[in-house]
Order: structure tokens, then C-alpha cells, then sequence
């Protein structure tokens, strides 16, 4: 089995909702995004994804959060906006966009800081 990674930032603004702490009050993050691809086999150039590729898949999911206050950014308006939810939602975004037999997204991490990341992974 084959993994890549690539990683990517954004930066943020957003709060959580019936939170009790500081992260009830508006705030925001330059998150740093790292996602996952696997796959068994190469392709005629000894490529699972290209990187290129990726990067440009990944740069327009984190182009909708870029900036934004990410309560007002579907699916933030229901969802409360925390690092877990967030990586799922590129998570879900990407496996949708990068839909080939090759190779799968199989996790994204999403750090809020240094010191803080979640991950999904399925």
C-alpha cells in the first residue's frame, strides 16, 4: 500500500455554539491541513496521485473556508464548526472531488495550532 500526504493552510474566524469557555466567544485560527491518499497501485509513471493535482483539488475546498466566519459557511450554519468536524468536511469534499479507482482519500488532520489537531479517518 502506497501513502502520500499533502498539506495546505487557511485561515479563519469562528465560535462554538452552547460551549462553555473561551472558545464560545468569536476567535479565530490559521489552520494547517494535511490529508491522506492511499492506493495499492502506480500508474504508468510511477505516480499514485500527482501532486499538482492534489494540491489544486485541496486548494479549492479550502478556498470556501478561507477568510470566512465559518458559522455563516454551510454546513457551520447547523454544525458546530470544531477542527473534528472540519476534517471530516474536507474529508467528505475531497473524497467527492478526487472520485478515481487508483487511489482514495483516507484521512485528513486539521491543526488549529501547533500543539492541537484533529483527524478523520474512515
Amino acid at each position: 500500500m502506497f501513502e502520500l500526504s499533502i498539506q495546505d493552510h487557511f485561515s479563519a474566524a469562528h465560535n462554538l455554539r452552547n460551549y462553555k469557555g473561551k472558545c464560545e466567544n468569536l476567535h479565530g485560527h490559521n489552520y494547517r491541513v494535511q490529508v491522506f491518499i492511499r492506493g495499492e497501485k502506480l500508474d504508468k509513471n510511477g505516480l499514485l496521485a500527482d501532486f499538482v493535482e492534489l494540491k489544486k483539488a485541496l486548494k479549492k475546498v479550502l478556498d470556501k473556508l478561507d477568510h470566512q466566519y465559518l458559522n455563516e459557511v454551510p454546513p457551520f450554519t447547523k454544525l458546530n464548526p470544531t477542527a473534528e468536524n472540519i476534517a471530516k468536511y474536507i474529508f467528505e469534499q475531497l473524497r467527492y472531488t478526487l472520485h478515481v479507482t487508483r487511489y482514495t482519500v483516507s484521512k485528513v488532520t486539521v491543526w488549529e495550532s501547533d500543539t492541537s489537531s484533529a483527524s478523520y479517518t474512515e
